[in-house]
């Protein structure tokens, strides 16, 4: 399954909508009740699916979904 896959899944999970769509220009806007909170929650639900860790400085860098999947890979690939 491809990352876009996994990361719209996840998203469905943390928002409990499976009506959820993302792409790779998606924003917290484009996502209702994306906030403060959700979005540590949708963080640790990344990190968990995808056996990863994000630094800190990292997670302030991502300005959509595209910057979060592309940092998903470059982990992927670097394990």
């Amino acid at each position: 399954m491809e990352v876009m896959e996994k990361l719209t899944r996840i998203f469905c999970e943390v928002f409990d909508d499976d009506t959820i769509k993302i792409d790779v220009h998606s924003t917290a806007n484009d996502v209702e009740g994306w906030d403060s909170l959700s979005h540590v929650n949708l963080i640790v639900s990344i990190e968990k699916r995808f056996k990863i860790k994000f630094e800190t400085k990292e997670l302030l860098t991502f300005k959509n979904v595209g910057d979060l999947r592309n940092s998903i890979e470059k982990k992927i690939k670097a394990s």
